[in-house]
């Protein structure tokens, strides 16, 4: 039988292989999406990154179980949840539902702004980002 510190560690490093996971793979959509690639509009493309997201989600909820740490009790952990909401609106605005180049570039940007805020919080613990 695992122990909870083997447990957190597998947990922990699924999360944490996912999240590199999903910033490589945004920053190459990303890319495509400013050179107006077709890569964007291969299937795999548009399916591979939900799979790595679930995983990336179980991994955290399976990590907070084991921390009995959750949203909305932690504060640093629901600050975490919204600019992961935050990340993920913005991404789908500049992968796919932004109107102009110039609309997808600044939700591109914002996008990666709030996954950086989203990776401090998670080191720091703090939900302020200064």
């Amino acid at each position: 039988m695992l122990t909870d510190p083997q447990l957190f560690s597998i947990a922990k490093s699924i999360h944490l292989v996912t999240v590199v996971l999903t910033i490589s793979g945004f920053t190459l959509r990303g890319y495509w999406m400013l050179r107006n690639s077709p890569w964007l509009r291969v299937r795999v493309v548009k399916i591979v990154p939900h799979i790595n997201d679930t995983l990336l989600l179980l991994a955290a909820i399976w990590t907070a179980a084991i921390t009995k740490q959750y949203p909305f009790v932690d504060a640093w952990l629901t600050a975490k949840i919204l600019g992961a909401v935050a990340y993920i609106l913005l991404g789908a605005v500049a992968l796919s539902y932004g109107p102009t180049q110039r609309i997808r570039m600044g939700a591109f940007i914002g996008a990666v702004v709030c996954f950086a805020y989203v990776v401090r919080v998670a080191i720091t613990k703090n939900p302020l980002p200064f």
